[in-house]
């Protein structure tokens, strides 16, 4: 079965139901619709859910819209978010680089 990790803060609003959306880069899973995939948490290497995707478009970072941020974890503004994500991807992040934007629902707390 196909894996994702989270850091633990993520984990825990995922477990809560408050994340439904997770943006990813340089896709090497091949995420795909209806794929099931469980949610391992970055920092223990504990499963913690199963989920089953229920949407995923590919779009270039800059052009993100509010139904692309339902669901995911809000920032200040713009610099806080690109600083995020160049933090897991390195210096790879620019706003014309695509990103996929991934709704998943939870199917089982591990």
């Amino acid at each position: 079965m196909k894996t994702l990790k989270f850091v633990s803060y993520l984990a825990d609003m995922i477990t809560r139901g408050e994340k439904t959306t997770t943006w990813r880069f340089f896709d090497d899973k091949e995420i795909l619709e209806s794929d099931d995939f469980v949610f391992i948490n970055k920092e223990t290497g504990k499963e913690f859910a199963k989920v089953i995707i229920t949407s995923v478009k590919e779009k270039a970072f800059a052009d993100l819209n509010e139904e692309d941020k339902n669901g995911h974890e809000r920032f200040k503004n713009e610099e806080e978010m690109y600083a995020m994500y160049r933090r897991y991807y390195g210096d790879k992040i620019f706003p014309d680089t695509n990103v996929k934007i991934v709704k998943f629902k939870l199917t089982k707390l591990i």
